[in-house]
């Protein structure tokens, strides 16, 4: 049985708790046995009916280039992690908040963005669905490659050697994907075969890999943000206790999730 199939077998076996009203929590390994049996996933569900998504950077501001960790993470979010890939230590490709686009779209055919509408809906475009979608995008961030591009299909890229990807590197991965029940999820790895002072190696599955337990999970569409020392999450509980999976580089963009209850009466506030 390949590293494959029993990461999909895995990912079917997950029991996921729920940690806060539109927020669920999750994990598994990524295979029983061989290398990847010593890798894990932690993972997060989301609701987007009943959260409200923005980008941050940290308050340490200077430009782009903004260093963000967990530590900058707001005390309204309970959901955060690092968005997108980054070059120079500057986001890749197409940027908006609040509206306002301050970076346009990158190109690639294995690109995709993540977007967010103004009545709150999400979702994963394609680089052909992105300039309908553009207009009308409150949020939006780009990443790549993409892992799944819709009803669970992996990019042709993706299905054979040679096509421009390497198929065989292992490091350590944070994907975020739609399912098709619309809800948002995310999956971080850390490898678990060195105590906890290793869990930072920049271990784990392979692109096809990790696409395919992303399907697994139940997503149609699906994308690499930045992995290795890069990738970080941290989620909040009810009691206010936060979680975090920190790592060794920082980022210039987060993606935060808030209650949509907290994010009203904040802005009532102002």
């Amino acid at each position: 049985m390949t590293a494959a199939v029993q990461g999909v077998l895995l990912a079917l076996g997950v029991v996921w708790q729920a940690v806060l009203p539109g927020v669920w929590q999750g994990e598994s390994r990524m295979a029983s046995r061989g290398p990847l049996a010593a890798v894990r996933v932690i993972l997060i569900r989301m609701d987007p009916r009943q959260l409200t998504f923005q980008l941050d950077r940290a308050s340490r501001d200077y430009g782009l280039r903004a260093a963000w960790t967990l530590d900058s993470m707001p005390d309204e979010g309970v959901v955060a992690f690092n968005a997108g890939q980054f070059i120079g230590g500057i986001p890749w490709g197409w940027l908006v908040q609040e509206g306002m686009e301050t970076k346009p779209p990158g190109t690639g055919r294995l690109a995709m963005a993540f977007v967010v509408d103004a009545m709150g809906r999400a979702a994963l475009v394609t680089p052909d669905e992105l300039p309908a979608a553009r207009a009308g995008a409150r949020l939006g961030f780009q990443s790549y490659p993409a892992l799944l591009t819709g009803a669970g299909h992996m990019p042709w890229e993706l299905e054979a050697p040679g096509r421009g990807v390497d198929l065989k590197h292992r490091d350590s991965r944070l994907a975020l994907g739609i399912a098709a029940d619309g809800s948002i999820i995310v999956a971080l790895t850390r490898f678990s075969g060195a105590g906890r002072a290793g869990e930072t190696l920049p271990f784990g599955p392979t692109v096809p890999e990790m696409a395919a337990f992303m399907r697994a999970l139940g997503c149609e569409r699906a994308m690499l943000l930045d992995g290795g020392i890069s990738a970080q999450l941290a989620v909040r509980d009810q009691g206010g206790v936060l979680r975090r999976w920190a790592n060794w580089r920082p980022v210039p963009l987060a993606l935060i999730a808030t209650p949509r209850a907290v994010t009203s009466a904040s802005r009532a506030a102002r």
